[in-house]
């Protein structure tokens, strides 16, 4: 359902279970910002437990440690999320809490507090070859697009950035319709609807726009010499299906076979005889676009010899597909993903907010393994047509200084 202010509403009622778990969703994250206030959407996450008028900080985490939750929140490029999960007994204090510090106080004390907290995450971020091939993978694949922009910001753009601008963006961008309350376990319906009455209808109303044309990347090759690590870390991508394609379940599935953390292609091929420590596919969906990602880690002298591999088993899945074995192998343990995660509140939270986010659309465990179950080789061979397996942006971080590339 929704409310008059455009908050959107979308729940999974189970009394068979002993717990509830909400999160809001706010569609915004760091493709939504400026050079001015990059990584503002991280940044407002973390203000967010700063307190109101009529919750100051420590009355925050009292009240969550009082009734037992596990709650936290994230930022993404697309979508900042607030979660908690308790018993059903403390669901109305645990909700009014998380529903009022959603529009903070924002001091500019705790604001500049916060600010030096900020700074440090991103000093040990950075330290983080795996993170930073990734944060610099986004921007080069990205170039030019918002998806572009880095989550965290950058120590220039941290540093300038005022309370009053993080006031701006969060008036202009935490309204109504730009936030989906998801909401599983035990709980009666008429008891959602009736604690978002009360806690969220005066919100202020509206959604704003975000432009989602695809990305058409450009490609290429950035090396970031790192003279204290001793491996080599290199992480590739190019065009996958969009979050809002129907391509998107075959490539699930294909990520699964060819690049999973056990008995895919490259399990076999790379890390079972031990040539590299991690060698991943993976399928990232965004709104408007998607990519395929691998990501090897490695000793510097195997690189050149490990991406070679990495190639060919693309080409041949290209050129051949997968085979049914494979398919039905990847179906079965998708399938248990599934249905392991769905038996905690928690775990479904995540599917309910995001097919909401992305689709408006409500789809029940049912629903995705019914989905799962009916892909064929036809399908997996159709999106390789449209977005076959390849490399068009490579980062590399490590001590190497340059790389060569397979043509």
């Amino acid at each position: 359902m929704t409310l008059p202010n455009g908050l959107s509403i979308v729940g999974e009622i189970n009394p068979n279970v002993q717990s509830v778990a909400f999160g809001y969703f706010v569609r915004v994250g760091s493709r939504d910002e400026t050079d001015e206030v990059s990584g503002v959407s991280h940044f407002l996450e973390h203000m967010v437990f700063k307190g109101t008028e009529n919750y100051t900080p420590m009355d925050v985490n009292r009240i969550f440690d009082e009734v037992g939750a596990k709650y936290n929140a994230s930022t993404s490029e697309e979508v900042t999320l607030f979660y908690a999960a308790v018993l059903p007994e403390y669901l109305s204090q645990t909700f009014e809490l998380v529903s009022s510090i959603l529009y903070p106080s924002l001091r500019t004390d705790d604001f500049n507090m916060e600010k030096n907290v900020i700074l440090e995450e991103i000093g040990m971020y950075d330290d983080m070859p795996a993170f930073s091939a990734y944060e610099k993978l986004m921007q080069t694949h990205f170039a030019g697009h918002p998806l572009s922009r880095s989550i965290l910001g950058t120590v220039e753009s941290i540093t300038a950035l005022t309370a009053d601008q993080m006031r701006a963006y969060h008036k202009s961008n935490y309204l109504s319709g730009n936030i989906t309350l998801a909401l599983a376990g035990n709980v009666d319906w008429s008891t959602v609807v009736e604690l978002a009455e009360k806690h969220c209808a005066h919100w202020p109303s509206g959604m704003t726009d975000r432009p989602t044309q695809e990305a058409v990347p450009a490609g290429g090759l950035a090396v970031i010499t790192k003279e204290s690590s001793n491996q080599e870390h290199v992480a590739q991508m190019t065009p996958a299906p969009t979050s809002q394609s129907d391509l998107r379940f075959a490539a699930d599935i294909l990520s699964v076979i060819v690049g999973d953390d056990a008995n895919s292609r490259l399990y076999w091929e790379l890390i079972e005889p031990g040539h590299a420590e991690a060698a991943e596919l993976s399928y990232n969906e965004y709104d408007g676009s998607g990519t395929y990602m691998t990501f090897l880690t490695c000793h510097p002298d195997d690189v050149e010899k490990n991406m070679a591999v990495m190639a060919r088993i693309f080409e041949d899945v290209n050129k051949n597909g997968v085979t049914s074995e494979e398919l039905e192998q990847a179906k079965n343990k998708v399938a248990s993903r599934i249905v392991l995660r769905s038996e905690r509140p928690m775990g479904r939270l995540s599917s309910l907010g995001s097919n909401w986010v992305y689709r408006k659309e409500y789809r029940s465990v049912e629903d995705d393994l019914n989905t799962l179950q009916s892909l064929t080789l036809d399908d997996i061979n159709n999106l390789l047509k449209a977005y076959p397996l390849g490399h068009t942006t490579t980062v590399a971080i490590g001590p190497r200084e340059s790389l060569t590339l397979n043509s």
